[in-house]
């Protein structure tokens, strides 16, 4: 690559991309619904929300100041993050809250990218990410799912048109959004009938004392203001 393709592959990154309708936009939304509604299709795309899950727990660990041994991702959506410091304190309570909102934040900032105009960068983004969590995995299933989904970024990326990248990049904002809505209830429904002891709120009930429905409200405020949030971005309202 001359530095000619390398400038105008770098304005393209850093420049703006023209949004579908909103038709179009609302299509895409109603299309990742059909992806987390249906029973049947989340237990496979609820992959994708535990990659963010986890990968939330592995980046406040290491801004927390933890070091952060390795991840985990099973074919059973569930995950694993081990991070290493002090286990009482603020660090290890923000990166135990940091799981259940990943996937939603994650799709707020995407919005706001999209709603800037930035679709290329926002691929490329999600595409970095992908590759440094790819590090720190430590078992086959977590390689294989983080490689499929970078590996579909960077096809688009790379191959697709801007009307395709503009459609996968809303899609995929839209999914963020909505998936990072149901972990909280299913582990509310869990919880309800004595399942998950161990689950991200039950440790923060641990840490900070106060009672676990609290931490899943935080988990439900967390994932339904960022889907209204970012679904107004999305839809230019």
């Amino acid at each position: 690559m001359d530095s000619t393709e390398a400038t105008a592959l770098w304005d393209r990154v850093v420049g703006t991309q023209p949004a579908p309708s909103v038709w179009l936009v609302a299509a895409t939304g109603i299309v990742a619904l059909a992806a987390v509604a249906p029973r049947g299709i989340w237990l496979v795309t609820r992959n994708a929300v535990t990659i963010a899950h986890e990968g939330g727990h592995g980046l406040v660990a290491l801004l927390a100041g933890r070091r952060l041994e390795g991840i985990r991702l099973h074919s059973d959506t569930s995950g694993l993050t081990v991070s290493r410091g002090k286990p009482t304190g603020l660090g290890m309570i923000l990166t135990a809250a940091a799981g259940y909102p990943a996937a939603s934040l994650l799709g707020l900032g995407g919005a706001w990218l999209l709603s800037a105009g930035h679709i290329t960068a926002l691929l490329w983004l999600a595409t970095g990410l992908l590759a440094a969590m790819l590090l720190m995995i430590r078992n086959a299933y977590g390689v294989l799912t983080v490689v499929l989904s970078g590996s579909l970024f960077v096809l688009v990326s790379w191959l697709a048109g801007p009307a395709v990248q503009a459609l996968f990049a809303y899609g995929v904002v839209w999914f963020l959004l909505l998936g990072g809505v149901r972990p909280a209830f299913e582990l509310q429904a869990k919880r309800r009938y004595g399942g998950a002891p161990d689950s991200d709120a039950d440790q923060l009930a641990r840490l900070t004392n106060l009672p676990a429905v609290v931490w899943l409200v935080f988990f439900h405020v967390i994932s339904l203001c960022a889907l209204t949030g970012g679904g107004r971005w999305l839809l230019g309202l």
